[in-house]
């Protein structure tokens, strides 16, 4: 048996996931968590990497810099909480800060310093999980399918695993054959931009302000429209393409549209690009099993379940795993794959050449 910690902040930039796995053989237990909230200034610094702009090598370097600060020092709160020293995990699982993905140029930029982060815990770190599937072929996303899989597979009826974090991502696993996989498109980004330009908030909690607005038939069938929506996995996206200017385009090509009905038109987006892409892509899906902060998302998860009347939606935590810590526990697998040797991508899902060994390992 061997404990890891898992380091993810998605794209959402809200906070640090820190999760606590013991792995025993094939089977992953997660043992504890801990949240640390995202600063607003490094929050700010991290968006501003996700565009062109100044000086941009030096702003990265101080951004991860400080990332690495707040990781180090979630970790260490989490490990005192558990009563453990360093020497008892035996490497950290690091996503680092995605600030760039552009796979069909042939890259994909997370932050987050590894050899500080070595530094600063004194545990070993493994991290770079997406660059070789890249360089293999690969979009290097989604990384989480053949987690899923371990995790929700039961051999006997088709699942999906729907992860909404800043961006949606599918895994679909159907018994005997390889976990596919891709990702939808926005997933909560959109719904979260357009709330802090008009409200201030960081969040739509629950989707109540979406609720209370009207779908645009019009706009949303504009959005929809986007040649992503239309094409087949492997695909991966990000905020290169799904962001507030692409929003805008869209909106200035209609008459003005209730700032409400534009937030329940994002939701509505978000739900049928899912569902669309599930039902184009795997038919019979007994179970959707929901994780990532849009599980917590009521009018989502509502809307999700109406459109697909056939299958039942739940959270993850149906299955007795709360859904904020699966992609935390995820890359916290992903460290042991690499230091075991195991190859973690799956073509069927990022269309690599192969199956690869992720990560690059620092040692303590």
């Amino acid at each position: 048996m061997q404990h890891y910690l898992g380091l993810m902040s998605g794209t959402s930039l809200d906070g640090l996931d820190i999760a606590l796995i013991r792995q025993d053989g094939q089977k992953t237990t997660l043992l504890a968590t801990h949240y640390v909230p995202m600063p607003d200034s490094l929050r700010a610094q991290l968006l501003g990497l996700c565009a062109s702009g100044p000086d941009e090598l030096a702003r990265a370097a101080e951004a991860e810099n400080s990332w690495v600060a707040l990781a180090a020092s979630g970790i260490d709160t989490l490990l005192s909480a558990q009563g453990l020293k360093p020497d008892a995990i035996r490497a950290i699982g690091s996503h680092g800060q995605t600030v760039r993905h552009e796979p069909v140029r042939g890259f994909t930029i997370q932050i987050g310093n590894p050899a500080l982060l070595v530094e600063l815990t004194g545990i070993p770190v493994v991290s770079d999980f997406r660059r070789r599937d890249l360089a293999a072929g690969g979009q290097g996303a989604p990384l989480v399918p053949a987690f899923h899989e371990a995790l929700f597979d039961d051999g006997q009826q088709r699942r999906a695993v729907l992860n909404i974090g800043g961006f949606s991502n599918l895994s679909l696993i159907t018994p005997g054959q390889p976990v596919h996989g891709f990702d939808c498109g926005p997933g909560n980004v959109l719904l979260d931009a357009w709330i802090n330009r008009q409200q201030g908030e960081r969040y739509d909690r629950n989707g109540a302000w979406a609720a209370s607005g009207q779908v645009s038939e019009a706009l949303l069938e504009r959005l929809l429209s986007d040649h992503y929506f239309q094409t087949q996995g492997p695909k991966s996206t990000g905020r290169e393409l799904f962001n507030l200017p692409w929003l805008e385009s869209h909106l200035n090509a209609l008459p003005p549209i209730a700032p409400a009905d534009i937030q329940r038109t994002l939701l509505e987006l978000t739900a049928r690009s899912i569902i669309d892409a599930l039902q184009g892509a795997q038919q019979g899906t007994a179970d959707l099993l929901v994780c990532g902060g849009g599980a917590h998302n009521s009018t989502l998860m509502n809307r999700l379940q109406a459109l697909l009347p056939e299958c039942q939606v739940s959270s993850t935590a149906a299955f007795g795993i709360a859904p904020d810590w699966i992609e935390a526990m995820a890359f916290a697998w992903l460290a042991h794959c690499c230091l075991e040797g195991i190859p973690a991508n799956r073509p069927s899902v990022t269309g690599a050449r192969g199956l690869r060994v992720l990560g690059a390992i620092y040692p303590a």
